[in-house]
């Protein structure tokens, strides 16, 4: 990555996004042209009704879903119109993905299942624990490193899978409803801990949820709606472009 890119202080920038889905007869407007910059190292949440879209502009942002037409440009690179080769690379070394259930792989402890995208990806196997236990550690999980999954309550599973996300030094952070299958002290705990571990590391955030408390968190916050993308500040009515403070 170059200089520029490094430097520059806006990380994501979407333009003009649209996306559509078609049942039978019928055409779901998903996305309807938004627009919006994030800068680097921001948290950002974005809230809304089930089937709003939320889930979908994540996927796209994350290279997970394609966009039927628009710009999505991450770190500098238009991921929008990349191979499923670049893609499956991007999401392997830009991103950390955290989603409502946890996908641990259940044979392995957490230390293990946190060390393991590292050691896919290239790292040292050593280097790999090194880096899962300081993690696993942000999370106050250093007592049950080597416990696996069916020995963890639900709220454990998922500090587990913050710690997972991190462990690739991503350039951000998705996270899908991370509390969704929390009681409340759990969906605290775990908002809590995502939050302070990405600042900790200096990671953008970008958190799709319908907990208005976990929403708070974030620095900026919008509402998606019909389609279109409203900052909560500013209840913009139309489709958002500007940066994300």
């Amino acid at each position: 990555m170059s200089d520029s890119v490094l430097q520059d202080p806006i990380l994501v920038r979407v333009r003009d996004l649209v996306k559509t889905y078609t049942s039978g007869t019928e055409t779901l407007h998903i996305l309807q042209g938004i627009g919006f910059e994030i800068k680097r190292g921001s948290s950002v949440a974005v809230t809304g009704e089930s089937g709003s879209g939320k889930s979908t502009l994540l996927n796209i942002l994350g290279g997970l879903d394609r966009c039927d037409s628009g710009s999505v440009v991450v770190g500098g690179a238009e991921i929008a119109g990349l191979t499923e080769s670049a893609l499956s690379s991007y999401r392997s070394r830009r991103v950390g993905f955290i989603f409502q259930f946890h996908y641990l792989l259940k044979d392995f402890t957490a230390l293990e299942n946190v060390m393991l995208p590292a050691y896919i990806a290239g790292m040292k196997k050593k280097a790999a624990l090194e880096k899962a236990r300081l993690l696993l550690g942000d999370v106050r999980l250093e007592d049950r490193l080597h416990h696996y999954p069916s020995q963890l309550s639900g709220g454990e599973r998922q500090r587990v899978a913050v710690a997972r996300s991190l462990v690739n030094d991503p350039d951000m952070v998705l996270a899908d409803e991370p509390t969704g299958n929390l009681d409340t002290q759990n969906s605290v705990m775990v908002a809590e801990l995502l939050y302070a571990s990405a600042e900790k590391w200096g990671k953008t955030i970008l958190v799709v949820t319908h907990d208005i408390g976990v929403a708070k968190r974030a620095e900026v916050r919008y509402t998606l709606k019909s389609g279109i993308l409203r900052d909560e500040a500013s209840l913009t009515a139309g489709p958002l472009t500007g940066a994300v403070q």
